[in-house]
């Protein structure tokens, strides 16, 4: 029986594994169909991500079927528990990439952001997409170097969010009704991604290494 614990534990890792790479593929899609006003690429985006959410549901049925079955206690109960909050996380951080998209098949064929903003965005899209990338990394070989490596990552995130609400509200700003919604949605969806990737860093990191981090919170 313990045999066969350990292998339904194992599972639950590769299937984090498999949605967290999802979701670094959307982010990416995502945030260059945003760029690029690429609208076949938001609506692959799109299209997407009910997968990532029903890979989310068969998670959490196998997680909870593990908890009613083998009853784990102490750092295998932690595992499982936590395994539900990632996936949590982790299709919060898919409707984050459908979010952006979404902005991106809306404002088509024009771009969402005015010119003097989308160097701001271009860099928060490429931390979101490195953060992805290590976040599945870091599921895969709980390398608690990479979870570091997240929350300094975020720390950048959060520095061009502040930028943005400065530039869209600063007596220069010439943009309309419109860009300014849409700078401000957009800049948000950005800055959570990357949130849940560090909320699920610091889960990660509690669990290698029994200690709570409280600079890696969301």
């Amino acid at each position: 029986m313990r045999e066969v614990f350990q292998q339904e534990l194992a599972e639950v890792q590769e299937r984090l594994v498999e949605i967290a790479g999802m979701v670094a593929v959307s982010i990416e899609k995502a945030t260059s169909a945003f760029n690029e006003s690429d609208v076949s690429l938001a609506e692959e985006v799109i299209a997407d991500d009910p997968k990532i959410d029903a890979l989310t549901v068969e998670l959490d049925e196998l997680a909870i079927t593990i908890l009613a079955r083998q009853q784990p206690v102490a750092r295998d109960l932690r595992i499982v528990v936590s395994a539900l909050r990632i996936s949590a996380s982790l299709e919060r951080m898919g409707d984050m990439s459908t979010h952006i998209a979404q902005l991106a098949r809306y404002r088509f064929p024009d771009k969402v952001i005015p010119k003097s903003l989308r160097p701001t965005f271009r860099e928060m899209g490429r931390l979101d997409v490195e953060i992805a990338k290590m976040l599945t990394e870091l599921l895969t070989s709980e390398d608690m170097k990479l979870a570091d490596t997240i929350r300094n990552e975020d720390d950048k995130i959060d520095a061009l969010h502040l930028s943005v609400f400065d530039a869209v509200l600063g007596e220069t700003w010439k943009g309309q009704a419109s860009d300014t919604v849409d700078a401000t949605l957009a800049s948000r969806y950005h800055e959570r991604f990357a949130d849940h990737a560090v909320s699920i860093a610091k889960k990660v990191q509690y669990l290698g290494t029994g200690d709570w981090h409280p600079g890696l919170s969301s």
